[in-house]
């Protein structure tokens, strides 16, 4: 072997150690003020199963931001990017993979399309890999204009809802065209995001008391949704409809198609380890 190829190989053994990155996967949740997202969100079965499926699933974090505000505020997006840039540092995180959930999913995406916005989201932007999207309200919900205009609900879908807040707000049907159409990018006739955002549409609710499928992230969930879908089109995951959840990025798979049993995933389940979900998930990634 030559001088010149031996130091070649020592440099190519020099630099690789620091040339490679980590791979890893931060669960995003959605609308409301979360402190504890693991257990009142997502779940330690659904988080604990899906980052099996990263090289390091060490490499993991759980996001709490108060999501009940405008996605563009500090304690929003600004919260998201604090969070994320404190994982890649401490991790080497070079290839991130967001999971986000419902609302959370508005946020990445004002993240992603508003690269100058703040001076902390470049490099979030370059870590990310891609965003597996679990029911995004990516064009809104009529739910959230039935909100804001004074219609009443059940009072069991307050947890849901959020009523009053500026998320609520946002997702509106019209709030949402519109920042669609100026500020987001990802949907028809706007330029792409500059990562895979990809989407897990929900199409339906089961909440019939003998069927032990209903009970999946707990029965009494599915019965509001159930009622809420009388306000939504038939193809709805209880809180979205499908035309929403598709309405940014590219669909993966709407539930049925890949879920076990063919069952659907109400807008709760779709965050939790219900038919499969999590380990589609898991394998995906």
């Amino acid at each position: 072997m030559t001088i010149y190829n031996k130091l070649l190989l020592l440099g190519l053994f020099a630099v690789s150690p620091l040339s490679q990155g980590a791979t890893g996967i931060a669960f995003i949740h959605g609308t409301g003020k979360q402190t504890n997202a693991l257990d009142d969100y997502w779940t330690s079965e659904f988080v604990d199963s899906v980052r099996q499926g990263i090289s390091s699933p060490a490499n993991y974090t759980v996001i709490n931001c108060d999501f009940d505000q405008y996605m563009w505020e500090e304690a929003a997006a600004g919260c998201l990017v604090n969070q994320l840039t404190t994982f890649i540092d401490a991790k080497g995180i070079d290839s991130l993979i967001m999971l986000t959930h419902s609302n959370g999913g508005n946020i990445v995406r004002w993240v992603l399309s508003n690269p100058t916005w703040d001076s902390r989201y470049p490099k979030v932007i370059a870590a990310t890999s891609r965003v597996i999207a679990l029911a995004p309200s990516s064009a809104g919900t009529p739910l959230a204009d039935a909100v804001n205009q004074g219609n009443s609900f059940e009072t069991s879908l307050g947890w849901l809802l959020g009523y009053n807040s500026d998320a609520v707000k946002q997702q509106q049907v019209s709030s949402m065209s519109y920042y669609n159409s100026t500020w987001l990018n990802g949907t028809a006739n706007r330029p792409a995001l500059s990562k895979p955002f990809e989407v897990v549409v929900g199409s339906d609710v089961d909440s019939a008391v003998w069927d032990s499928d209903s009970y999946c992230a707990g029965y009494q969930y599915q019965v509001a949704l159930e009622t809420t879908q009388n306000w939504l089109d038939d193809c709805s995951d209880g809180f979205l409809e499908c035309s929403s959840q598709s309405a940014a990025g590219t669909v993966w798979f709407t539930d049925k198609q890949l879920t076990q049993g063919q069952e659907p995933l109400s807008h709760q389940q779709s965050r939790r380890a219900c038919f499969n979900l999590d380990s589609l998930i898991r394998n995906h990634i």
